[in-house]
């Protein structure tokens, strides 16, 4: 079918061979040139061997015996729902990026946005930054990295036929690292669509489009390496491992089967120097099937929430908690989440839940450790019960927990109007401090407070000095621990005063920092920024 076929459908098509699996990555070429496999819609080409070139002579083509196959058949066909995204970003932003979950430096996992290190004197001059994506239906729909947007100013789309066009955001989900934008070409558009990443296998093959280091769209082959990789970036973390070579700037683009469906959005990679070493990672597309479905319908994912902060379970622990033979967990197994505390007026405190249960299971469902946890109660719809079965003083025992609804980082644009709490005005976003945040930022265990996911450049919080990563922990002389307490505490300053004192922590020490607010008709002047 030819590239105005498409078009006219309006729909990329995929051809109908089927997966290549299981294929050691060792015998991958042999068994290609033995099996006579065909990828890409090219099967093995035969013909007769050249005659040997005699002295004197030009060497003239000539057909092989067999041809490698490629990927020029897929490619041709997707292409045109691959975009390249341009987002204009203030300085104070550029200097302050980082990504979702704050990662170590040196030998860790980061995001390939863009082309320069979040912190290098490139990268505090620049005031452009580019990423990918790719269209998921005829009207614009757009599939991208939440931190391809984060903090934009404005996002421009580049098409396959190098129209640019302004795009808008219509949510973000910094927990997955996805966001969906929207653009008006004013005539439909070829698009892809988002697959059962279920079946997808270690050793099958992959496509990678994007637009690394700016070069525009970009081809990159591999296998998949491995599934369900948890590299600490955010708590649902449920990778897709894969070989093929991912760069800066191949952020949100999509990671293609040889049959031309999406598996998943390349999102990370593990690297020293910021270049493909062979190791990257794609957010699996049935996840982002269910986070773009909440985001185009309200502009956020809604997601169970149980208040508590739970532990891996180690096998000394699971021997000295005593945990029965029957169940998901045995002594010794190191299974299981371990309830290291309970939040206060949450789901798990009213259901009577307490530090040292075991959580094994929830709705039937096997917890390994708290990423499963974390994960399973996700899926819960708010205000439905969850049977949660835990092993407490050695005796299994069934909770039933009506589960309550997960605080969500703000998911619209930064230019969203003002929010009835008063958050938008001041410019945070703010997140749960959790466990894994608290180790990264080098904090005692006891923390409590709010942690600062993004500042809105130009608010009150910007201008006073706030930056994403800090940790507030105080407003006024009220100590906060979650970020719905420092809402409702800055939101009652703001009742009696013109200016709002916080307490954050920022590399381990504690500091006030003053928002300044103006007068009531500033503030309406101000609303849209």
């Amino acid at each position: 079918m030819s590239l105005t076929d498409q078009q006219d459908h309006h729909h990329v098509p995929t051809p109908a061979h089927g997966h290549v699996r299981r294929r050691p990555l060792r015998t991958a070429f042999a068994a290609v040139l033995l099996a006579g496999t065909a990828l890409g819609g090219y099967a093995l080409g035969h013909g007769s061997p050249a005659a040997e070139p005699t002295e004197g002579h030009a060497i003239k083509p000539a057909t092989p015996p067999a041809l490698i196959p490629d990927f020029a058949y897929l490619v041709t066909r997707v292409k045109p729902a691959v975009v390249s995204v341009t987002t204009k970003l203030g300085a104070a932003n550029v200097a302050e990026e980082m990504p979702r979950t704050p990662l170590p430096f040196g030998f860790g996992p980061q995001l390939p946005f863009g082309g320069m290190g979040p912190n290098s004197p490139e990268r505090r001059r620049a005031v452009e930054a580019r990423g990918s994506g790719f269209i998921i239906d005829a009207n614009g729909t757009i599939v991208t990295n939440n931190h391809v947007v984060d903090g934009a100013k404005s996002v421009n789309v580049t098409l396959d036929d190098g129209t640019e066009l302004t795009a808008k955001v219509i949510g973000r989900d910094p927990r997955t690292d996805i966001a969906v934008l929207k653009v008006n070409a004013g005539h439909k558009l070829p698009y892809v669509e988002l697959a059962d990443s279920s079946t997808v296998e270690p050793g099958q093959w992959v496509i990678a489009i994007g637009n690394p280091f700016g070069l525009g769209e970009t081809v990159t082959a591999g296998i998949v390496s491995a599934r369900g990789r948890d590299i600490g970036a955010g708590p649902y973390d449920n990778f897709i491992q894969v070989d093929a070579p991912i760069n800066k700037g191949n952020s949100g683009g999509p990671l293609f089967t040889q049959s031309g469906e999406v598996i998943g959005v390349t999102t990370a990679i593990l690297s020293p120097t910021g270049g493909s070493i062979g190791i990257g990672f794609a957010i699996p597309s049935s996840t982002v099937k269910d986070v773009v479905a909440q985001l185009e319908s309200g502009g956020r994912v809604v997601r169970g929430y149980l208040g508590v902060e739970a532990q891996p379970v180690a096998a000394a622990m699971a021997e000295a908690l005593n945990l029965p033979q029957k169940g998901t967990a045995e002594p010794g197994t190191g299974k299981g989440a371990l309830i290291a505390s309970v939040q206060g007026n949450s789901p798990a405190e009213a259901a009577g839940l307490k530090p040292g249960d075991v959580i094994e299971a929830v709705n039937g469902k096997p917890i390994a450790n708290p990423r499963d946890l974390a994960v399973n109660i996700a899926a819960v719809k708010p205000g439905s019960q969850a049977k949660v079965e835990v092993v407490r003083n050695g005796t299994m025992q069934s909770v039933d927990v009506t589960i309550g609804t997960l605080p969500n980082e703000k998911t619209a644009n930064v230019g969203q109007e003002a929010q009835p709490d008063g958050s938008a005005k001041v410019g945070l976003a703010l997140q749960p401090l959790t466990p894994e945040l608290r180790d990264q930022l080098e904090l005692p265990a006891h923390t409590k407070g709010a942690f600062v996911a993004e500042v809105a450049p130009g608010t009150p919080a910007d201008q006073a000095g706030v930056q994403a990563g800090d940790v507030v922990v105080g407003v006024g002389d009220k100590a906060v621990g979650t970020p719905e307490e420092a809402i409702h505490a800055i939101r009652d300053s703001l009742q009696q005063h013109h200016a709002v004192a916080l307490r954050i922590v920022r590399n381990g020490q504690a500091v006030y920092v003053a928002l300044d607010m103006g007068h009531p008709s500033d503030n309406a002047k101000g609303s849209e920024g």
